[in-house]
């Protein structure tokens, strides 16, 4: 028994043995077959690589059908700071993981949008999770920033489009350049996208994704970087080390060396060479190896993703050159670069294959699959998670500011704006939306120009208007390129200035009621613009008030019955005033004749109150009217009993009114002031009218200083009241600051359009105020004659302050000069305004206190009321 179990031992091990030699022998048949047969294997693989990728990218496209777009939009104030645009990032980061838990990771990402289309110069979505939509809707960046639900956008296909994927290059551990917030870090990419042109199909459009850093793929990333820092640190020494050696060998080898051995007292120092000792590797810091990618924190993988097109040949490609430069301004020891290969003049990259159709997939289903060394940290990228900030320079693009059409009624000419490019195109609002307009600038400066240029251009769209111009100059710069034909029946001149031996005048009778006006309106336009002009009010003037207002009603009501009898010829005048109130016949002939129109407050106030009065109260209200009866011009122009100048008969026919006051004394004042308040009694009884169907009307405004110290707060409530009445208003002046407090406080509000030129920095600074010093006051007084900074509204949105050029008229209106029809231009504006020699006016003028008194004479009643007679009369 104790003889077998040796041998029962050694049988086991034989058996074991030949075990495992046939396991090795059995696999090393297996490799050989694998050896001869290597092709089935790698067809196994590939099948189940292709299985695998074809679920991951099923499973991502679903993942990807399940997404939201938000667009934000940042007002001229937004400045944000580096704590906010981090936090910006932690949150972008944060929602790129919020999908269910199947979802690849090419799916999990958020992607930032900067596309230029022509809409806008760089529009700015986010797109992510529809799981991340709350977090993503709720930014640090405050109410200056407005995230708004944005639509899938659908491209039309283009003739050309190239694309690109940037990849970071440079040394892998460092992070991007530190780029400051001011300027804006996006100005250079806004500057590359300036001139695009989407009448060509320009289209230009960056995708930034942003996905969370895998901990497996950071962890061989650090593996990676660390074990080549240790072969680089090894293969420094062995370097150091070689040369250690190689300059030991040179020196011993060297004569001088020689000698010296020979030379020694020391024969031991020749026995051999000596023993060099080669420099150990250094520790290899993990900090100094890993940079940037050292932390965990705040640690993530970005995939950069450019297309351009066009339908023009080489734009497409030029603009990719220019967004490569604009990333550039990114770069420093590591910087973004163009992934693919040159060859020679030939580029393969993401517009070839085999890279194409990725890209393409990439692109279209927002898959992230960013290059290995594509590690960033947030700081990297701020300044890419944010819009546009107020540091950021943005071009007019033809989406935001229509190109000007001549002829077209829809818009309002503005200026000239030369863009990026050096383009030029002029540009324009739309007229529905330019309520009022302020022009402020040093004299010369090209705002008269301007304003003329719209005010023609209008008129030759069919528009209606007024413009006053208290010193005439502008009608004869005008005239040049409103002669035409078409335009003539509609335009009219009334022109106070006199010039000539003989003028031709307009006539206006503001109390005249032949045109259909209301009876109170008259009177208390009238008064309004008497008070206005000679600074009348309840307070320092009541007594005047009243009386005006007495005689004012008395002389409408003679007017009134006259028209009612047919007999409009026989209207009384605002010189009638005189009459009334010193002439007792003249005065009961009136009464009498109108007792039943009048009001029995007016009525009890002439025979009672009347009487009371001194002579000398009428001085206040008959001065002024004095001083308008000895002016021929002005004489003849209010003394007319059918006065052909109606201001809202202009504006419903669509007619072109110019009105030269002809100055800014105490006169010219008082009939500016009548003209002003008429224009505000007539604007408003467009109340009659339904909205739908009031026609549009401009008036123009030059010189709002002389116009506002005759009826300041006419003017301001015009700035007012006007836009419900599609009635738009543009001032100009040379100083804000010299424009009464109400007219200034209403223009400055209610502008929808705010110009001013160069002019001195004291003048300047309300205007650039409006806009938030930016345009500084400084930048603006130093501006080139002609040149403006606009404000504009267009769509709902404030445009600008934009530099443009004013329009000359001589360039911008060539082709519709007419220099030898502007005979017939004058003559047919004064036909147009009734317009009759001044000595024919002056003496129908004169026969009119007779004609009056002859009409009061036939009408009046047998039994009229008597009139008290003052004291004086009576005696």
């Amino acid at each position: 028994m104790d003889s077998a179990a040796p041998y029962l031992t050694d049988r086991a091990d034989d058996t074991a043995a030949g075990q495992v030699l046939d396991l090795i022998t059995g696999l090393v048949d297996a490799a050989d077959w694998l050896y001869d047969h290597w092709y089935l294997l790698a067809l196994a693989i590939a099948v189940c690589w292709g299985v695998g990728e074809l679920v991951v990218r099923r499973l991502a496209a679903r993942a990807s059908a399940e997404r939201m777009a938000l667009e934000l939009v940042s007002n001229r104030h937004f400045a944000p700071s580096p704590e906010e645009i981090f936090r910006r990032g932690v949150q972008l980061a944060r929602a790129s993981t919020a999908m269910p838990w199947w979802a690849p990771r090419r799916a999990k990402t958020v992607q930032i949008r900067l596309r230029a289309d022509g809409s806008s110069p760089l529009r700015y979505r986010i797109e992510g999770p529809a799981g991340g939509q709350r977090l993503l809707s709720i930014t640090p960046f405050g109410p200056d920033v407005t995230v708004n639900r944005a639509r899938p956008i659908a491209d039309e296909p283009r003739t050309h489009t190239v694309r690109a994927e940037f990849i970071l290059r440079g040394k892998p551990t460092a992070p991007l350049r530190e780029v400051p917030l001011t300027p804006d870090p996006l100005q250079p990419l806004v500057d590359a996208v300036s001139d695009l042109r989407a009448e060509l199909g320009d289209l230009a459009e960056i995708r930034l994704d942003i996905q969370r850093a895998p901990k497996w793929a950071l962890r061989a990333r650090r593996l990676q970087l660390m074990g080549a820092a240790r072969r680089s640190e090894r293969r420094e020494a062995q370097r150091a080390a070689r040369w250690l050696r190689q300059d030991a060998s040179g020196i011993e080898d060297s004569l001088t060396w020689q000698m010296q051995q020979l030379l020694s007292d020391k024969p031991a120092a020749s026995a051999g060479r000596r023993l060099v000792m080669p420099p150990v590797p250094r520790r290899v810091e993990p900090a100094e190896a890993l940079g940037k990618l050292a932390d965990d924190d705040h640690l993530v993988r970005v995939q950069l993703l450019v297309m351009c097109a066009s339908n023009t040949e080489g734009r497409a490609q030029a603009r990719l050159a220019q967004l490569q430069a604009a990333l550039d301004v990114f770069g420093g020891r590591s910087r973004w670069a163009m992934r693919g290969w040159r060859l020679g003049p030939w580029r393969i990259g993401a517009d070839h294959w085999p890279t194409k159709r990725g890209f393409e997939r990439r692109w279209t289903l927002a898959h992230c699959q960013p290059p290995r060394a594509n590690w960033v940290r947030l700081e990297e990228l701020t300044g890419l998670l944010k819009p546009p900030t107020m540091h950021c320079r943005l071009p007019v693009l033809a989406g935001e500011l229509p190109t000007f059409k001549f002829g077209d009624p829809e818009l309002l000419l503005q200026g000239i704006y030369r863009s990026p490019d050096g383009r030029e195109r002029l540009v324009a609002t739309y007229a529905e939306e330019t309520l009022f307009e302020v022009g402020v600038g040093k004299a010369g400066g090209g705002k008269t120009e301007r304003a003329l240029a719209q005010a023609i251009g209008w008129a030759h769209a069919g528009g209606g208007l007024l413009f006053v111009d208290p010193h005439r100059d502008s009608w004869p710069r005008a005239t040049t390129f409103l002669a035409h034909q078409d335009l003539m029946p509609r335009i009219a001149l009334v022109d106070l200035n006199g010039l000539g031996a003989n003028p031709q005048v307009s006539s206006w009778n503001p109390l005249g009621m032949h045109q259909g006006q209301t009876a109170h309106e008259v009177v208390e336009a009238i008064t309004d613009a008497y008070a206005s002009a000679l600074a009348w009010d309840d307070a320092t003037a009541p007594r005047a008030i009243t009386i005006l207002t007495a005689a004012l009603a008395v002389l409408v009501a003679v007017n009134e019955a006259a028209c009612q009898a047919g007999r409009p010829e026989d209207q009384a005048t605002i010189f009638h005033v005189r009459a009334l109130l010193t002439d007792p016949a003249f005065r009961k002939a009136a009464l009498a004749a109108v007792a039943d129109r009048l009001h029995e407050e007016t009525r009890s106030w002439w025979q009672v109150v009347f009487p009371t009065l001194p002579p000398d109260a009428f001085a206040v209200v008959l001065n002024p009217i004095a001083r308008l009866a000895a002016n021929p011009i002005t004489r003849a122009f209010l003394g007319q009993p059918v006065g052909v100048y109606n201001i809202r008969a202009a504006m419903d026919s669509r007619m072109v009114v110019w009105v030269c006051p002809g100055g800014n004394g105490p006169t010219d004042r008082l009939v500016t002031a009548l003209l002003a308040r008429d224009l505000l009694r007539a604007v408003r009884s467009r109340r009659d009218t339904p909205e739908a169907k009031r026609v549009p009307f401009r008036p123009y405004f030059d010189e709002l200083i002389t116009l506002t110290g005759a009826a300041p707060e006419t003017i301001a409530a015009m700035f007012e009241d006007f836009r419900k009445y599609k009635c738009q208003v543009h001032g100009m002046t040379q100083l804000l600051a010299r424009l009464p407090s109400p007219v200034r406080l209403s223009l400055v509000q209610n502008a929808s359009t705010l110009a001013t030129t160069a002019g001195s920095k004291s003048a300047i600074a309300p205007i650039t105020a409006e806009w938030g010093e930016d345009p500084s006051p400084d930048r603006v007084a130093t501006m080139e004659r002609f040149e403006h900074y606009v404000s504009m509204n267009v769509h709902g949105r404030r445009v600008g302050p934009v530099q443009l050029r004013g329009p000359h008229l001589d360039a911008i209106f060539a082709a519709q000069a007419r220099p030898r029809q502007v005979p017939a231009l004058e003559q047919a504006a004064l036909a147009n305004a009734g317009a009759l020699p001044l000595d024919q006016l002056t003496d129908h003028s004169a026969q009119q206190i007779s004609r009056v008194a002859a009409f009061l004479a036939e009408h009046s009643p047998a039994t009229a009321t008597p009139v008290p007679l003052t004291k004086e009369e009576y005696e």
